[in-house]
């Protein structure tokens, strides 16, 4: 049960982009279609239960001074091999994602779990929290990406959903939704929406203000 609750948890719950608001940067670059969504979480998930996975293994023969360094060296080194994956097997595609693939070598998601989560547990539970935080980050990535798709382009993964004006149908598509503004303000909408639902995610006020009396009072 504690192992299902490692992965469900980062999906909602605590989700690294809508609660703790990692991660944001792809999420407002990648996310014009819902392939390119899918495709860019797919591949961080892929490098953060890796990553979490090997992490853990050496974690006792991990000296505390280098830690960071062996991470990062971990991470970058998987992402070589996704990027290379995806220039060989979908050029396209990782032309579309340009550099975003590669900067999953510093996404805080991924780092943010192998040194929080993999560095002190064993590797099936780290590799449970990877797949349970990659699954939320792509979660995340498909609402935006999809909702992005539709209403600028007509289209989701490519199909025709909506018939734009271009094609003799009646829609209209929304040129600011393939801006990133738009994602910008879509992902705000969801985390509002999230919070406004899930009300304990809600951070309590740093301060609070107390009324003021009068000085002669």
């Amino acid at each position: 049960m504690a192992g299902w609750t490692t992965v469900t948890d980062p999906i909602l719950r605590q989700n690294p982009v809508t609660l703790q608001i990692l991660g944001i940067c792809s999420a407002l670059a990648v996310t014009t279609t819902l392939a390119a969504a899918l495709t860019m979480g797919a591949a961080l998930t892929l490098v953060v239960v890796t990553a979490g996975a090997i992490i853990s293994m050496i974690r006792a023969h991990l000296p505390s001074s280098i830690r960071l360094i062996v991470q990062i060296i971990i991470v970058a080194s998987l992402v070589i091999v996704i990027d290379q994956f995806l220039q060989a097997f979908f050029y396209e595609m990782s032309q579309r994602l340009s550099v975003f693939v590669s900067l999953i070598a510093t996404n805080c998601v991924v780092l943010g779990r192998t040194e929080s989560f993999a560095l002190h547990n064993r590797p099936l539970p780290a590799m449970a929290d990877g797949l349970g935080n990659g699954l939320g980050y792509s979660l995340v990535l498909a609402i935006v990406g999809s909702v992005r798709e539709l209403f600028g382009q007509g289209t989701l993964l490519g199909y025709a959903i909506l018939p734009t004006v271009e094609q003799g149908g009646w829609y209209e598509p929304l040129s600011l939704m393939l801006l990133a503004p738009s994602a910008f303000f879509l992902l705000g909408g969801l985390v509002w929406a999230i919070r406004s639902w899930r009300r304990e995610q809600i951070e309590k006020p740093e301060y609070s203000l107390a009324p003021t009396r009068d000085a002669g009072t």
